[in-house]
């Protein structure tokens, strides 16, 4: 396996590795130190003799020609003064240079620093001497002093590794000048490429673009890799435009885009949200159609299946990244086609693979996928990772299924996986949902073993699972703890003050505002959240006390304070202080819809202040604030339901110019205003609107439609719609009641019984109204038996008679023979005495008709 060494025979030299130059057959290579180089460090005196010295690098014959330092040497070579003497220079065990000037016997020692006690990891990685030229760069601003000792051997891979390693955009780019500016060094699109990625990381648009125009002007050829470089920083940089510009550019060159390249694009499109045209991508890539000019169509028909069948040898990066393309977009099928395709093609999935899918599915609750997962990684031997676990934690407690993500937890540790972060966020949040106090406290007792850092959003649930638990004292201890702590955010301080206000933990809360305003960490959002508190426990006064400070503290209210208030005000039927807030609101440019103005109208209206009510809506107009359908339709309901006909057709018509389209809440509202003016055509009109829509009329809306009917005695249209409801099972009391009347009205007394016998039947004879019909109905028939059981019923059912219900009665007394003197008698004594009067009642009834006398009253 390894290769063998390569000795070229002209020269009598072995090739370095990755470079045109040559090594000397006889010696190791030597790296000059630097001497008097001008450091960064501002103090220069301190470093005026620091001296850096490089390790002799020699070929070793047992690590496949690879070159490594060897610090035992003690192997000689001669490097050039710049005054032209040579030099000679070894190094002893010690890794001290020292240097003898030939001819002159001049002997000069100096100790130089090891390059490896400052050289990162990666440095040293690179071997040869690229470590001590990151050095000389880390230590010595000048490039020309901090390049000389190489400055004549660097090859386009040393020079491309330079540039690649810089952490300073700026310094890239002036190593990168000074390169150019040398004019012996070869700048090629390798070169480039990196450059175009190090400024656009840094967002340095118009150097980038400059960048692009020197490789015109210098005849370098963009490849494929400079075109995804570019895609790729400018998607990142949130360009997408401008990125999909240069993908154009590429087609234009006639060049196909690479798998890499492909990637980048599909990926910018994942990360836009943009699914499909991902998809798309894909799939025109995999059949050779992404050169097709923009605009042609994609054959819909094309499957995935298609797509990855196509004579496209796809990496394990790409299929990971098209599952995850997939799963995000939930198409859970087409992210199993491209796994199953990945398999097919031999292609071994990774722990990233298994974790995407297994997400995926979770996400689509199907479990038993998941486990199917769980198998194939195992067979695969394919271990989980801490993610693994995690998601699969995640994916159970999302399900409900608290025990199985306890197991995985522990199976997490089973496999010698440490739990991270999320791990114990994850879990802690399960339980403290579901008050898992003892559970949750032993995770919280792990992760301070380990010294892990609970976040805000987990330690402001945690505190709602102590309040729901019933434990107000620990969750003030946890809250304290983080509190004392001096680390909470703002947002975290409001997540606790709401937790406490939603439970009606005022005096909590409030603790809990003090404790951040003693921190000086209050900001509106405290503001908020206490005011909704407050709304909560109906303390009004108080909500509009701490409203009014918030100026004194040095905060000022948004949208949401103004909001909030007139929202609470408004709903305790406050509407005339909620008017106030509003106006204030107005006045400070914050009110940007009608929904404050909506919330305040609806107060009034249901206090029956209809004036003020318009006088609002006249006031928001003129503010050139637009009503909305739904503010048209409380005015309009308003009006329907006191008759004002004309006010209400108003409201109608301006909703009309607004251009705004009716909808069932005011259609209901209309067909109750036609009702209650008896205008049957405009119903008529109204209902049929209602029918054609998706909701369709509602049940009040029939039965006021049959009552109109009924009134006209228009049998066959109040039938249909009867028989409509009753198949929709939609029918109530008062639908049977409206028919009930309309058949005795009309003396058909046989439909009529038939409707109150279903009535029964149905459990819909609850109403004193509907007692009252079947009652006048049995009496006018002569069904005094009938009469008397529901009149007894009735009073079973606690149904307190009227006046009305007596009238009934007293007919069928009075068919019976009792005159009416006597019955005259038993209303007057029911007047004065309701028990013991109806108690008459029922004895009279029971004489005259023949039936049992009742005892129930």
């Amino acid at each position: 396996m390894f290769a063998k060494l390569q000795l070229d025979t002209h020269t009598g030299c072995f090739p370095l590795l990755g470079s045109t130059k040559i090594l000397p057959k006889t010696g190791g290579v030597s790296v000059s130190p630097i001497e008097k180089l001008e450091p960064i460090n501002k103090d220069r005196r301190k470093h005026k003799h620091r001296l850096l010295q490089t390790k002799p690098i020699i070929r070793d014959r047992t690590t496949n020609g690879g070159l490594v330092h060897d610090p035992a040497s003690k192997k000689h070579s001669l490097v050039e003064n710049p005054d032209g003497e040579k030099r000679e220079k070894s190094w002893d065990s010690d890794g001290i240079a020292k240097n003898r000037v030939s001819g002159s016997g001049v002997k000069r020692e100096f100790a130089v620093k090891k390059v490896h006690t400052k050289c990162s990891t990666k440095w040293v990685s690179y071997g040869g001497c690229i470590p001590a030229i990151f050095q000389a760069l880390e230590e010595v601003k000048d490039l020309d002093e901090a390049f000389k000792p190489w400055e004549d051997n660097l090859n386009n891979k040393e020079r491309s590794i330079i540039l690649k390693e810089q952490a300073s955009c700026e310094r890239a780019l002036e190593i990168f000048e000074w390169f150019k500016r040398k004019g012996c060094y070869e700048l090629n699109v390798i070169h480039y490429n990196i450059m175009l990625r190090t400024l656009g990381k840094a967002r340095k648009w118009g150097r980038v673009e400059g960048l692009w125009e020197e490789m015109s002007v210098k005849g370098i050829a963009p490849i494929n890799s400079t075109y995804g470089t570019l895609i790729d920083v400018y998607s990142k940089g949130g360009l997408k435009k401008e990125a999909l510009v240069w993908l154009a550019k590429m087609n234009e060159q006639g060049m196909e885009p690479d798998e890499v390249t492909m990637g980048i694009v599909v990926q910018m499109y994942k990360k836009a949200g943009e699914f499909q045209k991902a998809e798309d991508f894909f799939k025109k890539w995999s059949l050779g159609e992404v050169l097709r000019k923009e605009g042609d169509a994609m054959n819909g028909t094309t499957k995935v299946e298609g797509a990855l069948n196509s004579n496209v040898c796809l990496s394990s990066h790409t299929y990971n990244m098209l599952i995850d393309t997939y799963g995000k977009a939930g198409q859970l099928k087409e992210a199993s086609e491209v796994f199953a395709q990945m398999l097919r093609e031999g292609k071994a999935p990774t722990t990233v693979t298994f974790n995407t899918m297994i997400h995926i599915c979770g996400n689509n609750g199907q479990l038993e996928e998941v486990n199917s997962l769980m198998r194939k990684m195992e067979e695969l031997r394919c271990p989980p990772d801490t993610r693994t676990y995690n998601i699969l934690i995640s994916l159970h407690a999302k399900h409900d299924n608290i025990n199985m993500a306890t197991n995985y937890f522990r199976k997490m540790k089973e496999a010698s996986l440490e739990p991270d972060l999320v791990s114990y966020r994850t879990l802690l949040y399960a339980y403290s949902i579901r008050q898992m106090v003892h559970e949750a406290e032993d995770l919280i007792a792990e992760t301070d073993c380990r010294g892990l850092e609970i976040d805000e959003y987990t330690q402001s649930a945690l505190t709602r699972m102590y309040i729901e638990a019933g434990n107000l004292e620990k969750s003030w201890l946890w809250f304290r703890r983080f509190h004392l702590a001096g680390n909470m955010t703002s947002e975290c301080y409001s997540a606790n003050i709401d937790a406490y206000g939603e439970r009606g933990h005022i005096r909590e809360a409030e603790n809990v505002f003090r404790c951040c305003q003693e921190g000086n960490k209050l900001s509106v959002l405290e503001f908020n959240v206490m005011i909704k508190a407050y709304g909560l426990a109906k303390c009004y006064h108080q909500a509009c006390e701490l409203f009014d400070s918030m100026e004194r503290h040095g905060v000022f209210p948004d949208k949401c304070s103004y909001s909030s208030l007139v929202q609470i005000l408004a709903s305790a039927d406050m509407p005339h202080e909620a008017k106030s807030y509003l106006r204030k609101m107005q006045d400070s440019g914050l009110v940007r819809d009608c929904i404050p103005y909506c919330t305040v109208i609806s107060s009034f209206v249901k206090l029956g202040r209809l004036e003020m009510a318009e006088g609002l809506y006249k006031e928001m107009v003129g503010f050139d604030v637009q009503p909305d359908v739904i503010v048209f339709g409380i005015l309009i309901n308003a009006f329907a339901d006191v008759g004002c006909v004309k006010e209400a057709l108003g409201y109608v018509d301006a909703m009309k110019k607004a251009g705004l389209p009716g909808n069932t809440v005011i259609y209901n509202s209309l067909i109750k205003l036609y009702t209650k003016v008896g205008f049957l055509k405009e119903a008529q009109e109204t209902y049929k609107l209602l029918q054609s829509s998706e909701e369709g009329p509602a049940v009040y809306s029939s039965n006021c439609m049959i009552d109109l009917y009924s009134e006209r005695s228009m049998v066959q249209p109040a039938e249909e719609i009867f028989e409509s409801l009753k198949r929709k099972r939609a029918a109530n009391e008062f639908t049977f009641a409206m028919m009930l009347c309309m058949y005795k009205k009309l003396g058909r007394f046989e439909e009529a019984i038939a409707i109150a016998r279903q009535m029964r039947e149905q459990g819909l004879l609850t109403d004193l109204l509907s007692y009252n019909n079947i009652l006048g109905l049995y009496a006018m028939c002569g069904r005094f038996k009938d009469v008397v059981a529901t009149f007894n019923e009735m009073i079973e059912a606690s149904v307190e008679p009227d006046d009305c219900t007596l009238k009934s009665l007293a007919v069928v007394l009075v068919k019976s023979g009792v005159p009416k003197k006597a019955v005259a008698k038993l209303e007057v004594e029911t007047k004065k005495d309701a028990r013991n009067g109806l108690r008459k009642w029922v004895s009279a009834l029971s004489s005259v008709v023949g039936v049992d006398d009742y005892d129930a009253v």
